[in-house]
């Protein structure tokens, strides 16, 4: 049965609108809304790296969306910790290229938190469906005059059968030097998703706390709990060997996130656990380092270097049901 023969436009079954904001800090950002017709909604900041911003599935949220909400990224401030002022956060935000996780120096260069490539607009998008499929395409660009050359290809391909998608991101070192590639992926779980009855599972072989505060959760690094005052984020960094799986499942709803891709390609994974007021977030984030800054990512040996013309292919895939 051809189901077009019933409708007199295709996005009476599933449809990609581009639109822009106005008013407030985000004025003037384009996002992309995507419907899939299975209840799959989600909405990509074309002008933050393509990050998807907002995700739900039959009507529930998914995500975490910060109190700075929408802010263009004209409002990013890369010195010291200024970058939380712009970051929504959202479903996804890209950490890298040039650094993840805290503010550090590495070989004489001051790197920014989570690097810049979250805040760079993309360019060259393209949309269509195709075997089912909606395909969402982008460049980003991390290159510098007398510096890094880094441009990252984004795909997204969404189900038009099932709410499921995948995102493919290649990186490709387009200058004449060895350089380093620092990503990680912020996939963020938010309210109603995430609530003191979410059921966290990593395919982990092995759990190791960031620091000797996260040490002190480390029993209970599965467990989330209510909004509690005072709260300080906890961080563990798990090894998966063999799988990587990580999912979060809220029995009230009957709605689970699983969030799949290859540890031997993605060999870092970080949970982040942040049970404050109103900072309610649980972080399940794949990536190719830690979020400890490149400097100590290039003294613990586990940095990522791209030689000139070379490549790096990543990919995530992610299920609701």
């Amino acid at each position: 049965m051809n189901l077009l023969n019933y409708v007199g436009h295709k996005s009476q079954l599933y449809r990609v609108e581009e639109h822009r904001l106005i008013g407030g800090k985000g004025d003037g950002l384009r996002l992309l809304e995507i419907d899939n017709g299975q209840g799959l909604c989600m909405t990509l900041s074309i002008d933050k790296c393509l990050d998807i911003s907002r995700l739900s599935a039959h009507g529930m949220n998914l995500g975490y969306f910060a109190v700075s909400g929408y802010t263009h990224p004209s409002y990013y401030e890369a010195e010291g910790g200024k970058f939380l002022k712009s970051a929504p956060f959202g479903f996804l935000t890209t950490c890298g290229l040039d650094n993840v996780g805290v503010s550090c120096t590495d070989q004489g260069e001051v790197l920014p938190v989570h690097g810049s490539i979250s805040n760079t607009p993309a360019e060259c998008l393209r949309y269509y469906d195709a075997q089912e499929q909606i395909i969402i395409e982008a460049e980003i660009s991390d290159e510098v005059l007398f510096g890094r050359k880094l441009r990252l290809f984004r795909t997204y391909e969404i189900s038009l059968h099932s709410n499921t998608f995948t995102l493919k991101d290649r990186i490709v070192n387009t200058g004449d030097q060895l350089e380093a590639v620092c990503l990680l992926y912020h996939l963020n779980m938010g309210y109603p998703l995430l609530d003191e009855d979410s059921i966290i599972h990593v395919s982990s072989a092995e759990v190791k706390p960031r620091d000797s505060h996260a040490a002190t959760g480390l029993g209970q690094w599965k467990e989330a709990q209510v909004p509690t005052v005072g709260y300080r984020e906890q961080c563990f960094y798990h090894a998966c060997t063999e799988v990587g799986e990580a999912s979060i499942e809220q029995p009230k709803r009957n709605t689970k996130v699983l969030i799949q891709w290859d540890p031997q390609v993605l060999d870092c994974f970080t949970q982040w656990k942040m049970m404050g007021v109103r900072d309610y977030v649980m972080g399940l984030e794949c990536g190719n380092c830690y979020p400890d800054g490149r400097a100590a990512m290039r003294e613990s040996g586990i940095l990522k270097e791209l030689a000139a013309g070379d490549e790096l292919l990543y990919e995530v895939k992610i299920t609701i049901s």
